[in-house]
């Protein structure tokens, strides 16, 4: 059964969709800052994402969490933005180079999770969606492979590699 407001915003009630925004809005942009590159590509994903939400609430059955069947929305939406920029797949190659991060201070008077999020938008794209997807979203590496068409072997190879370029950039950012 879908709650009275998800029925109002069916019906194309603005209000509703604005209440329906105005509460998701927060969550679903500090997932989408945590695959983009940059704050404007997650405003970018953001107003994508709400726009495919409200295109598609509709198919939305009633059942299991609404927030949860966002989410998906919001992460594919988000891959789908990392692909076009890359215009082919989301790996990345490491052919021997190394990846080396910004002097940026990690400690400074902005939240955490502002921090993390910083650091983590400076992972190498590929790194960035299985990361997110394996660690943050909770995905099994053959969902990952799937998702991202890839093989479990090089999701699996990726993880390893961001979570070490994560930890490089994480400890150069807590040098002041």
């Amino acid at each position: 059964m879908i709650e009275p407001n998800l029925k109002a915003c069916l019906e194309n009630n603005r209000s509703a969709q604005k209440a329906l925004f105005e509460q998701l809005k927060g969550k679903m942009f500090a997932l989408c800052l945590r695959y983009a590159n940059s704050r404007e590509d997650a405003e970018d994903i953001l107003q994508e994402g709400f726009i495919k939400v409200f295109r598609d609430l509709g198919q939305y059955s009633g059942e299991g969490n609404f927030e949860g069947w966002v989410r998906k929305i919001f992460v594919n939406t988000a891959l789908q933005h990392l692909q076009k920029q890359r215009k082919g797949p989301i790996v990345v190659e490491l052919n021997g180079q190394e990846f080396t991060s910004e002097s940026e201070p990690f400690i400074s008077d902005e939240a955490p999770a502002k921090n993390i999020t910083r650091l983590l938008q400076k992972l190498p794209p590929g790194f960035r969606a299985v990361f997110n997807l394996h660690v943050l979203e909770g995905y099994s590496h053959p969902e990952i492979a799937e998702i991202l068409n890839i093989s479990v072997g090089t999701s699996k190879s990726q993880l390893l590699r961001a979570k070490a370029h994560f930890r490089t950039l994480l400890e150069g950012s807590l040098t002041i």
